[in-house]
């Protein structure tokens, strides 16, 4: 089914600058590979592009407390040492290190999240993509497996400012547990998690775990075993998201699209292709309620990036070949320089009479969900509404802030199509994601993904 709904999309320039560690298997150039597959294949023209604003602290302390926000944005490389202490405390050091510009980037992810809620919130999209986020493990005081601030958190409570339900699912390989513990308690969102368990980070995510209180009933997780393969995954998907979607009936969805669950992935082990991955995307659409898009995990950073500008152009109802265009990393997706990957022999350890079982458990856990439950709030916190800038009624003479700036839509005229280098790339006078991230592509591009049948980049 085809349509016309409106996509807004986020994304900053100096996301893919940023550096975790050495060797550290997440790397947010990830997001620079996706945004210029997107430039390159045109699908910018279909949607509004928006620069995220900078997450201020009130909009991170809805969820997080002040002493963890007051700490990550105080901890550098130079000083942590001296707060040993805090480090054990907030788990920060090892799966989620100190870095350069490490609240920068949390403020960058978490803005995307919430000002995609907001977009949704005020009617002004009807889907909303921010690649650079999707950090579900992160809890209110603790960082953890790569993630130190919630922007899933955020956005979904700026999404129920407006709508009293919301369906938050999870396709990353790993338990979306910081998210069902934010609202393991409310019947007001329900989450839904497909995961590897078993001797896998972070460990939860039981099939016997519902939620609890006002909550019981209203949180769903899907064990899943090595192997999982497109067609198994649609089996399970299609029926249980079907339940939900009627017997919920949320005002918006959320869609967590880690793309660690692919095949050959460097810490995943399920077996879906980026069809298969991106077919949960096709079905959630086909809804048509108000869905926010977020990224996750993925760490064979090549078919992320192939991934999330394919499930781009899946939300935009735009064909894409599988021949890839030229694009800023087009040596690293050698031999073959296609869209699509093959997956792999590995055995499909999930039984068909297993995912059944688990299925038929988890549509009786939601027959006992209240159709259509009421949600009263005695106190609604206010809606959040950045605006939009009016340049005309700007003063020439005086410097605009930097928060100004970022409200600002992306210009068109930053793009450009050009015989060369393909339909849509960066203007050259403009931030150039690949050029930006320059410094760092030895460190995160060569090691992860070696071109094969091309020269080596120079660096």
């Amino acid at each position: 089914m085809s349509n016309s709904r409106r996509v807004a999309y986020f994304y900053d320039s100096a996301i893919p600058t940023f550096h975790l560690a050495a060797g550290h298997p997440m790397k947010p150039i990830r997001s620079g590979m996706t945004h210029n597959l997107i430039l390159n294949y045109g699908l910018y023209r279909k949607m509004e592009i928006y620069r995220p604003h900078y997450a201020t602290d009130d909009e991170m302390s809805r969820f997080h407390s002040d002493d963890y926000l007051n700490f990550l944005r105080l901890i550098t490389p130079e000083n942590m040492f001296e707060y040993s202490r805090q480090l054990h405390r907030f788990n920060v050091g090892e799966d989620c290190p100190v870095f350069d510009g490490l609240y920068e980037l949390c403020q960058l992810a978490a803005g995307g999240s919430i000002a995609g809620a907001m977009k949704l919130n005020h009617g002004q999209a009807d889907i909303a993509i921010n690649w650079a986020g999707g950090l579900h493990h992160a809890k209110k005081s603790e960082a953890a497996g790569f993630c130190y601030v919630n922007d899933i958190v955020l956005g979904i409570l700026e999404l129920l400012k407006v709508h009293e339900r919301v369906v938050y699912i999870d396709c990353d390989i790993h338990h979306g547990d910081g998210v069902e513990e934010a609202f393991y308690t409310t019947d007001r969102v329900m989450t839904v998690s497909f995961h590897k368990f078993g001797e896998y980070f972070p460990g939860t995510g039981d099939l016997r775990d519902i939620g609890a209180q006002e909550g019981r009933n209203y949180a769903l997780n899907f064990p899943l075993k090595d192997g999982m393969d497109d067609a198994s995954y649609e089996m399970i998907f299609k029926p249980i998201m079907a339940a939900v979607m009627e017997r919920f009936q949320p005002g918006a969805v959320v869609l967590q699209l880690g793309a660690d669950s692919l095949a050959g992935d460097r810490l995943g082990c399920f077996n879906l292709t980026i069809d298969g991955h991106a077919e949960c995307v096709r079905y959630m659409k086909s809804f048509n309620v108000p869905l926010l898009v977020l990224g996750g995990g993925g760490y064979t950073i090549r078919n992320v990036a192939r991934c999330w500008a394919y499930e781009t152009s899946v939300l935009l109802d735009e064909p894409i070949d599988d021949e890839l265009p030229f694009n800023d990393f087009f040596e690293y997706y050698g031999p073959d320089f296609r869209l699509h990957i093959d997956p792999s022999n590995m055995p499909n350890l999930n039984s068909r009479e297993e995912l059944e079982k688990s299925t038929a458990y988890l549509l009786q856990v939601l027959h006992q969900v209240e159709p259509a439950p009421s949600a009263q709030m005695l106190d609604v916190p206010p809606e959040t509404y950045l605006g939009e800038l009016d340049e005309d009624a700007e003063d020439p003479d005086i410097r605009i802030s930097q928060a100004t700036y970022d409200k600002i839509r992306t210009h068109p005229s930053e793009f450009y199509d050009d015989a060369v280098f393909g339909d849509g790339g960066r203007a050259k006078h403009r931030d150039d994601p690949a050029a930006a991230a320059q410094g760092v592509l030895q460190n995160e591009l060569q090691p992860e993904c070696p071109p094969t049948n091309v020269p080596a980049a120079s660096s």
